[in-house]
């Protein structure tokens, strides 16, 4: 999960290549906005990722 305050689409986009490029993949966006605010004020990215094979040792 990632958690954004700055709710624009410049910063959302970053955080969405910056996790997919590290092999993470998107499952969905959540916005938190104020009673009577229809502007967000944070959001949550969610991601998923298959698990990584155990290193021996």
């Amino acid at each position: 999960m990632v958690e954004l305050a700055d709710v624009s689409d410049r910063s959302i986009e970053e955080a969405l290549n910056a996790a997919t490029g590290d092999g993470w993949r998107f499952e969905s966006v959540h916005f938190v906005t104020q009673p009577g605010n229809r502007r967000p004020m944070m959001a949550f990215l969610f991601f998923t990722r298959d698990a990584l094979p155990a290193q021996g040792g």
